[in-house]
């Protein structure tokens, strides 16, 4: 890999990581165009996932560091209780990657992996258009809600389900505050993602496997922050003018692309 390809794949994640059009599938389409072998590329894909993380520490730093002092507070206050609910957000994830996550990464390293994006993202276009007739209402988020929109969150680990369009789609169907239900989607994200990466380190992913240099994946990571801001931000305005329809739209076609491409 290259840095221009780093780049473009990069600009890619980044605005796909917060748009409900599954980031991890549209890297694998724009690896599958660039002639991009999967052989070791998931280091590439957890560096730019990281980059997007960065990103949303940024937009919502005010929410977070507000959360951090009613923690501190040692209070069972609205703060803990909302750090509580991503806590119980991560179980059900936690469990697919201590116990699944060789199966899962062997997925993203098969020759049929097109063929899998493409009928993923035909999943997440009715996820997304299952919202577009649901009846709105505007409760907050409960423990409940929270493990349900994390089991959401697991079955997007398959390449071509969006992440956020799988767990933004879940909570309104469970009839939450949209803007609650974006903020949470973007902030549940959060832990398991560096957690993803320190593991990495510890583990020698990256000085292990040698098939992506250091340049591409900073270009990548750059690439991925920027765009990641500019996404998260939009996103956040969609999701409360009700518009994910389009994005169903979107999925589908692609999708259908994606498999007769294969």
């Amino acid at each position: 890999m290259n840095w221009i390809e780093a780049l473009l794949l990069g600009l890619l994640q980044g605005l796909t990581e917060f748009l409900p059009v599954s980031s991890s599938g549209h890297l694998e389409i724009g690896k599958a165009l660039l002639g991009i072998h999967a052989e070791n590329n998931l280091v590439f894909t957890v560096v730019v996932h990281g980059a997007t993380v960065l990103s949303t520490i940024i937009v919502f730093r005010k929410d977070i560091l507000e959360l951090l002092k009613g923690l501190f507070s040692f209070q069972w206050n609205e703060s803990t209780q909302y750090i509580a609910k991503i806590a119980v957000s991560m179980i059900p994830i936690g469990i697919v990657g201590v116990f699944f996550k060789d199966q899962v990464e062997e997925i993203f390293n098969t020759d049929k992996i097109l063929l899998i994006v493409g009928f993923m993202l035909l999943v997440t276009a009715a996820f997304l258009a299952f919202t577009y007739y649901a009846k709105q209402k505007e409760k907050d988020i409960s423990f409940k809600d929270a493990f349900i929109i994390g089991i959401a969150q697991t079955v997007a680990v398959l390449p071509g389900i969006s992440r956020s369009g799988a767990t933004i789609a879940t909570g309104l169907l469970l009839k939450n505050k949209k803007a609650e239900v974006a903020k949470f989607s973007f902030l549940m994200v959060l832990v398991p993602i560096i957690g993803e990466n320190i593991l990495s380190v510890f583990k020698g992913t990256y000085t292990s496997q040698g098939s992506v240099e250091l340049m591409p994946l900073l270009v990548g990571f750059i690439a991925a922050f920027l765009s990641g801001l500019l996404a998260c931000s939009w996103m956040i305005k969609l999701v409360k003018r009700g518009k994910l329809i389009y994005f169903a739209i979107y999925c589908l076609i692609i999708g259908l692309i994606a498999i007769f491409a294969a």
